[in-house]
């Protein structure tokens, strides 16, 4: 499955659009948002990011600016060169990547943002968060939006239709509250604090490495 490279492709920002899923799901997009300055819902995450930040999938780049404009170190990542574009014209750092080809050997951060439903790239949240906790510097932390209680762990393929109709398929999840606990454990993660930004109906939390963590062969790290 190809990633959503298009993602804010001219034409779909300007329309907005939605993700519709292979099981008949159809979810309203808000990229005029997103593609807005940083705004009231995302300020408790970004009061949390004392560091250097790195921002996944970051869209054109708002959470990012906002965090250069406040004297805090931030880079963020996409996959869209056209993403990676509007995030650069807003005066912020960015790089065309996929997450996933970081790895191991990269820089470690503070932060690490998962914004915007960005906790469900790539279809595997444990997998996600698992690289995440791995680019952490010591003490660091994970900031994520995650959807309301009752959608527990939805894993799903999906296409994003906009004003240039229907693009490819690709690997997405849908992570709610109540899945982010086991999911952020299975990644060696706690979840330090969830919280609701009553005016937006925006469910957030911040994850901090586990004492003790599964390893995937099953052993038990420290």
């Amino acid at each position: 499955m190809t990633q959503p490279e298009a993602f804010f492709e001219p034409g779909f920002a300007e329309g907005g659009g939605q993700l519709h899923t292979r099981e008949g799901e159809v979810w309203d997009l808000p990229v005029q948002t997103w593609d807005a300055d940083a705004g009231p819902g995302d300020e408790r995450l970004l009061a949390r990011c004392a560091g250097s930040t790195l921002d996944v999938g970051c869209g054109p780049g708002r959470m990012a600016a906002a965090l250069g404009a406040r004297g805090v170190r931030a880079l963020g990542v996409d996959v869209s060169p056209s993403a990676i574009a509007m995030a650069r014209s807003r005066g912020a750092i960015a790089l065309n990547r996929d997450v996933f080809s970081l790895g191991r050997s990269a820089q470690r951060w503070r932060h690490v943002l998962l914004v915007d439903g960005n906790v469900g790239i790539g279809g595997d949240p444990v997998r996600l968060l698992w690289l995440c906790r791995e680019l952490l510097s010591p003490g660091g932390t994970v900031l994520v939006d995650v959807a309301p209680p009752g959608h527990g762990l939805q894993v799903t393929t999906a296409q994003l239709v906009g004003s240039r109709g229907p693009g490819a398929w690709f690997a997405w999840a849908v992570l709610g509250l109540d899945a982010l606990e086991v999911v952020a454990a299975a990644a060696g993660l706690d979840v330090a604090e969830a919280w609701l930004v009553e005016d937006e109906q925006r469910w957030q939390a911040e994850l901090v490495p586990a004492t003790r963590w599964p390893a995937p062969g099953g052993e038990v790290r420290s």
